[in-house]
């Protein structure tokens, strides 16, 4: 039996574990966290996060051979385990030295000090949490200045999941990526990391690299997929200035398989804890590359992603007349994306706030992330209603505003919402999961990304900001 340690039980550590624990009933699997509150939530019939089929996978192994622990037990675990799953939080600095760019290594550099405080035997350690490339070389100098003669072997391992299907990402991976030394140890201590997920991952999904490979590999993957996003909005812009539709511009340039139909979806702008940081991260380490070129290249795709947030608001501004001082906007999604309860750097919560900024009366309305959504609000939080029915929310409401792309939303009466609202009635689909045309009969104004606007009114003004007239 191996016995196999994961500190950090977050939207990565928990599945991640829970899914290992699942296909190897051979191995112990724990987790540890410093938040007791999260530890008694996975404990519990009430998991501290949403991601659908993961209660089902969590149950199938909690008390066999998966088991939750927090502060009081730390040091037991770390000496118990042979490989150690390091997934703690690496936020974007807020101070000194790159800030705003760099990541913030220090609940990182902790843990590993604890580990080698901790340990009495030598150890794998696996860096599951998403590091500037050539991290582990100072996690190797931590681990490996010590007196006692243990060797520390430092694994990347990268997760590559997408929130909201998660379990499947871990259960069907397109590949999983372990990056070590090629030293005789370091083959050894990859090997180790292979054979776990050998149990339920076919053999050629599994690539292994050099360590430093490894790490850039998830920054660059996630710098890709968020690139895609940022092209695909900018282009919708240009959409509802030329009245094409970018769902028919997307579909066209997708059926080139040079290009593919992934990521090609327009919104109102992508979220999330990863792509982000990710991509500050990557503009920081080319700058200290001296790469400026390559820093503001990537730099420009998060200027696109927070240009579509503030266009989103601009167009609702300009639609209705210019003012939205105490009129009444349901805001459908507080998640950064459906089947999560995930707000992290979610576009919802960036147009509630400039929203707020305008003195418009905010209802906030999602079926999983009202709490999250409070908390990420911070001082924000009082001034915004919360609403987990939708027909509660839309009651009254001069407009509402799709922002996440839970399926609720595409099954409610819009008819009923209509009648209930203030006329005249606008929605604006920041997510394009709705039926525009039938909306537009039902009596509602309607704008969309990339599409010209649906209007019972005719405008003559021109929108400086790239607006939907």
């Amino acid at each position: 039996m191996t016995k196999l340690l994961c500190i950090g039980a977050g939207y990565v550590g928990g599945p991640t574990m829970a899914v290992i624990a699942k296909h190897c009933p051979q191995h112990e699997v724990r987790l540890f966290d410093i938040n007791e509150k999260r530890i008694a939530a996975w404990n519990s019939d009430n998991l501290p996060i949403y991601e659908p089929g993961l209660k089902e996978v969590v149950l199938e192994s909690r008390g066999r051979n998966l088991f939750f622990f927090t502060s009081e037990k730390i040091a037991e675990q770390i000496d118990w385990a042979d490989i150690i799953f390091v997934s703690v939080n690496t936020p974007t600095k807020t101070f000194g030295l790159g800030a705003g760019q760099a990541a913030d290594l220090q609940y990182w550099e902790k843990t590993a000090r604890e580990i080698l405080q901790y340990s009495n035997h030598s150890k794998i350690i696996v860096e599951k949490s998403t590091l500037p490339v050539r991290t582990a070389e100072a996690m190797e100098n931590i681990l490996n200045t010590n007196n006692n003669g243990f060797h520390f072997d430092v694994i990347s391992n990268p997760e590559f999941l997408a929130e909201g299907s998660a379990i499947e990402n871990l259960e069907n991976p397109d590949r999983v990526l372990i990056g070590g030394h090629k030293t005789p140890s370091g083959k050894k201590a990859v090997q180790a990391i292979v054979d776990i997920y050998a149990n339920w991952v076919p053999k050629e999904r599994i690539i292994t690299t050099n360590l430093w490979s490894s790490e850039l590999s998830k920054l660059v993957a996630n710098a890709f997929l968020a690139q895609r996003v940022s092209s695909i909005n900018a282009i919708s812009a240009l959409c509802e200035k030329t009245e094409a539709d970018v769902e028919e511009v997307a579909y066209a340039i997708g059926k080139d398989h040079r290009i593919g139909s992934k990521f090609l979806r327009a919104s109102v702008g992508f979220g999330g804890s990863c792509f982000k940081k990710d991509i500050l991260n990557l503009v920081y380490i080319a700058q200290q590359q001296s790469l400026p070129e390559v820093a503001a290249y990537w730099e420009q795709v998060l200027k696109m992603n927070e240009y579509q947030e503030t266009r989103f608001v601009a167009n609702m501004v300009h639609a209705m007349f210019n003012s939205l001082s105490d009129k009444r906007i349901a805001l459908f999604g507080a998640a950064f994306k459906a089947n999560t309860s995930d707000t992290r750097e979610s576009p919802a919560l960036v147009v509630c706030r400039e929203l707020l900024e305008e003195r418009a009366d905010i209802v906030l309305c999602d079926p999983y992330a009202l709490e999250n959504a409070r908390q990420d609000l911070g001082d924000k939080a009082d001034q915004v209603h919360y609403e987990l029915e939708p027909y509660k929310a839309a009651e009254g409401a001069h407009a509402i505003a799709i922002l996440t792309e839970w399926d609720l939303f595409t099954n409610l009466d819009y008819e009923k919402i209509y009648q209930s609202m203030a006329h005249p009635a606008f929605i604006f689909d920041g997510r394009n999961i709705l039926d525009h045309d039938a909306l537009y009969r039902i009596g509602f104004n309607v704008y969309a990304i990339g599409k010209a606007p649906k209007q019972h009114f005719h405008r003559n003004e021109v929108d400086s900001e790239g607006g939907m007239y």
